[in-house]
């Protein structure tokens, strides 16, 4: 196979040319064996920015509807803004869904219908309670800035199927999530295992159509390519210049690949309108368009894809400090019919058995209000997450939180353990997926973390 810089060096149709060419030996988004049979071979990851409450969602606690208004009885743990008022009990009803009667609130009528693939983890702790760094265990394992985000690890592990597009791949719906960019970063490991960002624009990214002629393309290319691999004679295996030999040709495939996979005039008119590309809103029809486009780059073999929410609510996002009856609802619109959509075409599909979903956020929200005009502050101590297809066991809650709630008390896990389980999944384990930087061996899961068992489907 002829190699990526040859290639480069040698082509004479140019950038767009460089589509055609298949992944080197030595590349790192070259396939690579897991450690054992995976049960999935794709992932994406649903991210909910601020703080869904798991007590309005997916958790129901009839104890908050008996003490609406009363005094919170329980010892409360300081919060973000130490504005706590009396117990406030749910606005909205849940409903005890499919064969497996798994309740799911008035917010989700679309996500009920898919309840038996559901897997729900009700018993979820964060170490933070802060925004950023709540998003960054969430993505990286750790409260620190510049570490590896999942997408990353998965990618540096597995490497992707396709050729033509990034291994980890962003589809921003309009907020990046507090913490910014840094969530999707490669950190340590080698800058190809980074997430792309795509947008929600017309192209989805910015400078896929040349500048100039194919033949200008081709000589500026080789000019650079010429430069790099001198760079890279004088001083050594070098990361970000080898990296950015790989991207050349990736970038030259891309400028054909993304806009094939954006177009989604080749869909049914049936599929776009389940995905709600004609709904009246707005943020149904961004999120729609990119649950649709996640279907569409995991079809085409990308290895992990990321969502994050529209602005729907300004940038509160699911952050529902105060008026939560007015928050929710609006983001709940926004994702419920894409959502349900998304699993029903991926198992239409026969996508969903090797594509694991998962939808998290980064806390919950507390059982009591804050000040007294119907919001909630943020709580570590208790919040719900759900996966679906892959491997996982569907049609079951795993753990609980208390009558209020308020703390996980019942097969307690943390970000850790779902790191350990989505990596056990696609058939890592997560304690031999590591990268020796700084004098000592990294992984997601830094020493700890645990694979929860009991979500995992036999077979």
């Amino acid at each position: 196979m002829i190699g990526r810089r040859h290639f480069l060096t040698s082509a004479f149709g140019g950038f767009g040319a460089l589509a055609f060419a298949g992944l080197a030996a030595g590349s790192p988004m070259a396939v690579r064996k897991p450690h054992f049979r995976p049960r999935a071979r794709h992932v994406i990851f649903l991210f909910m920015d601020g703080g869904m409450s798991h007590i309005d969602t997916f958790d129901p606690k009839p104890r908050l509807a008996a003490e609406h208004g009363q005094r919170f009885p329980l010892k409360r743990e300081a919060t973000q803004f130490d504005s706590n008022g009396p117990v406030m009990a749910s606005p909205w009803d849940f409903q005890e869904c499919g064969q497996s009667g798994l309740p799911i609130s008035d917010l989700f009528p679309n996500l009920r219908k898919e309840a038996d693939a559901l897997c729900i983890v009700r018993s979820m702790t964060s170490k933070s309670a802060l925004h950023a760094t709540a998003n960054f265990w969430m993505h990286t394992g750790t409260n620190m800035l510049g570490r590896p985000s999942m997408g990353s690890w998965v990618t540096y592990a597995l490497g992707s199927p396709s050729e033509n597009l990034p291994g980890f791949v962003v589809l921003n719906s309009g907020v990046v999530p507090v913490g910014g960019v840094d969530n999707f970063k490669s950190g340590f490991l080698p800058a190809a295992f980074e997430g792309s960002i795509l947008t929600n624009g017309d192209p989805p990214l910015p400078n896929l159509k040349p500048s100039g002629t194919i033949e200008r393309q081709r000589r500026q290319i080789e000019l650079i390519v010429r430069q790099d691999r001198a760079l890279l004679d004088r001083i050594g295996p070098a990361d970000a210049v080898e990296t950015a030999l790989r991207n050349y040709e990736l970038a030259a495939a891309m400028q054909t690949a993304v806009p094939e996979m954006a177009n989604i005039s080749n869909e049914s008119a049936a599929t776009r309108k389940a995905y709600g590309l004609d709904h009246q809103n707005e943020h149904t029809r961004i999120y729609g368009r990119n649950c649709l486009l996640a279907r569409r780059l995991v079809e085409r073999g990308v290895r992990f894809v990321e969502l994050t929410m529209p602005r729907v609510d300004g940038d509160n996002r699911w952050d529902a400090h105060s008026k939560i009856k007015d928050n929710h609802p609006k983001n709940a619109n926004a994702i419920d019919q894409p959502i349900a959509a998304l699993l029903r075409d991926l198992r239409e599909r026969g996508l969903l058995d090797e594509t694991l979903v998962v939808c998290a956020t980064e806390f919950g929200r507390t059982p009591f209000s804050q000040s007294n005009d119907g919001g909630r502050d943020h709580n570590e101590f208790g919040f719900s997450v759900w996966m679906a297809g892959g491997g996982v066991r569907p049609g079951m809650a795993h753990g609980a939180t208390d009558e209020y709630g308020y703390k996980a008390v019942e097969d307690v896990c943390d970000i850790h353990d779902l790191h350990a389980t989505v990596l056990y999944l696609l058939g890592l384990d997560h304690e031999l997926l590591t990268f020796r930087f700084g004098g000592r061996d990294h992984r997601l899961t830094d020493v700890h973390g645990r694979v929860l068992r009991k979500l995992v489907n036999a077979g």
